[in-house]
């Protein structure tokens, strides 16, 4: 009778083993996919914000005619008397966790973009939308450059004139 007691406290402490294994290996798994599934939401909200940035540029270019010296000019611009507010506070680069930003300068040296300085390998590689199609297999994340291209910016849209087609003389009969 003693000797079944062993023989089942050794079965039964395999058993435990195997399930912690189990367990072990269920556990991995579901980090992994919960890793990857953060990285997405951060990649969301790094697309997010990095148009952010570059919408608030725009806006301040349009206000003033160039483009702001540097980021803390997004959040106050101090141009005119009133202050103006084009964000309204500086967004950290969700890849990073800082406001870390690399800064993509114009050739008079104002601020054009922004881009995240992160050397990671992001996840998403295609099916950007038309304004960053050039995020397209980027090798990191630092080659997703959010940047306002100054085209038509200050000038006004001209619209074609109405075409008026000549009225007829009326007829006597």
């Amino acid at each position: 009778m003693v000797r079944r007691k062993s023989r089942q406290r050794g079965f039964t402490y395999i058993g435990l083993l195997f399930a912690v294994a189990i367990l072990g290996i269920t556990l991995a798994s579901v980090g992994v996919v919960w890793s990857a599934q953060l990285r997405r939401e951060r990649e969301a909200q790094l697309l997010f914000i990095g148009d952010q940035y570059r919408q608030a540029i725009g806006r301040y270019l349009q206000a003033g005619g160039t483009y702001p010296l540097s980021l803390a000019d997004l959040v106050e611009d101090k141009r005119v008397p009133m202050p103006r507010r084009f964000l309204r506070r500086l967004y950290p680069d969700p890849m990073t966790g800082a406001v870390d930003w690399e800064l993509i300068q114009n050739p008079d040296g104002g601020i054009m973009g922004v881009a995240s300085a992160s050397q990671q390998q992001p996840i998403k590689v295609a099916n950007f939308r038309p304004i960053d199609a050039t995020f397209e297999n980027a090798e990191c994340y630092c080659g997703w450059k959010f940047i306002f291209l100054a085209r038509n910016v200050g000038r006004r849209r001209l619209l074609p004139p109405p075409t008026t087609a000549p009225v007829p003389a009326p007829s006597n009969p």
